[in-house]
């Protein structure tokens, strides 16, 4: 996660900055930078790797200034160098930026009709040329950035500076966090409190769609329909800023909001879109593997079930999904052609790690999909892939899940490649559909407020079913989990093909059933086993997309409408509002969401 800092300050700023930026290293970076303005002009460095090397051209090459910007890259568009990296510069414009602009293409052609002359790769370079060209226009700062956050979709935190304007920082918000601090004629932003604990205890968060003009007496903050916005000053503890929620009531809303992002990284890290080949290590290599073996524990466990699809249907590759906890003791027969997947967030999970220590000696290749690339499942593997999640806080796994299964499915496309059961053209078409999903997945939290209204309803239940068919079946299940480990309501999870071999049994009209159903083969099946809940006066929530919902949408209880996604990757999407469910279920009843009870985030004790 990209990591930003600007300072309006008494004394010269970049030793400041860079302080700052190491308080956000936990996040990940692969480049870092500074902007000042000295004497009405902006001048810059940057350098790639670690803050280290940064401090370093500082000390060769110092830039003064009491006003300053900085920025910490994990590379998504265009690769770790000096010209991608943080602030991008156009003419009297200094831009730092997280997040993704998703119609930066559009942008890009604009600005080249224009004559504009690109040096990067990335689309954060697009805010600073089109913010430049609108003072080329006669805008003012002020009004060329407003009218530029205007026209950007995406996800993003935005900081901006301007020559000529030593007391002018420039600040927005969609979807990634900002906070602003307050200091004694001193003002402060930062990507989230950690950043700005040293300097003050006295923060303001911005608001989705809120920008802000932040001068040295202060910050004029407007929300998203361009109107003057009071947003609170909150007093944190310096203690409490290790790891900080960054403008979220939780860590958990704030994870789940991230996903947009990670996924983003995830899949930068490990493709090529210039010539749309996945780029795994070349021992990663499916042609003579004989069977896989997944073994995990909770949601990671039901990544592994989805990925048992991909697997087993883009490859052809037979799959055995086992609980780790479950797997040594029953001494499961292992073949030396098969290899066996290990997954888990923090790759310290005990009963995991047993697991792989038990497989060793027994298969021909242990591969790690972990968070922690440093962590003894990553080390004692012999390959570890990092799903790129970042730091994740709750304990109700949300974006590390989807990034697992972001890493399972590039790996079961490489496996259907290797295996000849998938054309190049058709890899291709696979990786764009994943490569869709950032983008759909910023869609799909727009449902947050729909999603609260009905978890309100939601949170008087007793019990809760979960339904799917396909892939969408462990959807159902991790749906069902979340609900259980935050709100402490009973909910299972099923196929929906199960319903009557038992479970319709429970249904009346106090049993809320929560179908996953996107428009796909499978989609008639899932509507007729709907059918029978209603029968019996079961309350349906339909999630589905609008041909779903037009098609089965009639008699049902609450329905929410999803962009159309590859039916194949749609638990990637569909598990956004299902963590969402979970969470604003929790928040009604008032449980701990963060820290549910009896509940850690890393189970290293069997």
């Amino acid at each position: 996660m990209c990591g930003i800092v600007g300072v309006l300050g008494n004394h010269e700023v970049a030793p400041i900055i860079v302080e700052a930026l190491k308080r956000l290293e936990y996040r990940g970076y692969d480049s870092a930078g500074i902007a000042t303005v000295q004497d009405g002009r902006l001048d810059r460095r940057r350098a790639v790797g670690k803050l280290v090397n940064l401090s370093d051209l500082l000390v060769h090459q110092p830039l003064a200034g009491h006003t300053g910007i900085g920025h910490t890259r994990w590379a998504t568009h265009g690769g770790p160098t000096v010209q991608n990296a943080h602030p991008h510069r156009a003419g009297p414009v200094a831009v730092v930026h997280n997040g993704i602009i998703e119609n930066f293409r559009e942008l890009r052609a604009e600005l080249d009709a224009n004559g504009v002359a690109f040096e990067s790769e990335t689309d954060t370079e697009t805010v600073a040329q089109l913010t430049a060209l609108y003072i080329a226009q006669g805008l003012s700062p002020r009004a060329a950035a407003a009218k530029t956050i205007g026209r950007l979709e995406g996800a993003f935190a935005l900081l901006f500076l301007f020559d000529g304007e030593p007391d002018l920082m420039i600040a927005a918000r969609k979807g990634s966090p900002l906070a602003i601090g307050h200091g004694e004629g001193e003002m402060y932003v930062g990507s989230d409190a950690i950043a700005l604990a040293p300097m003050t205890n006295r923060i303001t968060y911005l608001e989705e769609g809120d920008h802000a003009f932040v001068t040295r007496a202060g910050a004029e903050i407007y929300d998203a329909a361009g109107r003057r916005a009071n947003r609170a000053e909150a007093r944190i503890e310096i203690d409490a800023t290790r790891i900080e929620k960054a403008g979220h009531k939780h860590f958990m809303a704030k994870e789940i909001a991230e996903q947009p992002v990670v996924l983003a990284g995830a899949l930068k890290h490990y493709t090529s879109l210039q010539d749309h080949s996945i780029t795994l290590p070349d021992s990663v290599d499916f042609s003579a593997v004989e069977r896989l073996t997944l073994v995990a524990c909770g949601t990671a466990n039901y990544a592994c079930q989805v990925a048992k699809y991909w697997f087993e249907t883009f490859a052809g590759l037979p799959v055995d999904v086992d609980i780790a906890s479950e797997f040594r003791y029953r001494e499961p027969p292992l073949s030396p052609a098969s290899w066996a997947v290990f997954v888990s967030q923090s790759g310290e999970t005990a009963d995991t790690l047993a697991a792989l220590r038990y497989a060793q000696d027994k298969v021909a290749k242990t591969l790690a999909v972990v968070n922690v690339a440093t962590s003894s499942i990553a080390r004692e593997c012999d390959l570890a892939l990092p799903i790129l999640a970042g730091v994740e806080v709750g304990v109700a796994s949300t974006k590390a899940f989807t990034c697992q299964l972001t890493v399972l499915a590039l790996l079961a496309l490489k496996a259907a490649a290797d295996r000849g059961r998938m054309t190049p053209a058709e890899t291709a078409r696979q990786l764009e559909a994943l490569t869709s999903l950032p983008g759909l997945l910023n869609h799909a939290q727009a449902l947050d407020a729909e999603i609260a209204a009905i978890a309100a309803q939601l949170a008087e239940a007793q019990d809760v079913l979960f339904l799917g068919r396909g892939p969408m079946y462990p959807l159902a299940l991790e749906g069902a989990l979340k609900l259980k480990e935050i709100s402490y309501i009973h909910a299972e999870g099923y196929a929906s093909g199960e319903l009557k071999h038992g479970p319709i049994a429970l249904i009346d009209s106090h049993v809320p059933v929560i179908v996953l159903a996107p428009r796909d083969t499978l989609f008639d099946k899932t509507v007729s086993n709907m059918q029978e809940v209603m029968a019996r006066q079961g309350k349906v929530l339909l999630i589905s997309d609008a041909k779903g919902v037009a098609e089965a949408g009639r008699g049902i209880w609450q329905a929410l409408t999803l962009p159309e996604v590859a039916p194949a990757f749609a638990p990637i999407l569909y598990a956004l509002p299902a963590q969402l469910l979970a969470y604003h279920t929790a928040i009604a009843k008032g449980t701990d969401v963060d820290q549910p009870r009896n509940l850690a985030k890393s189970v290293t004790v069997e």
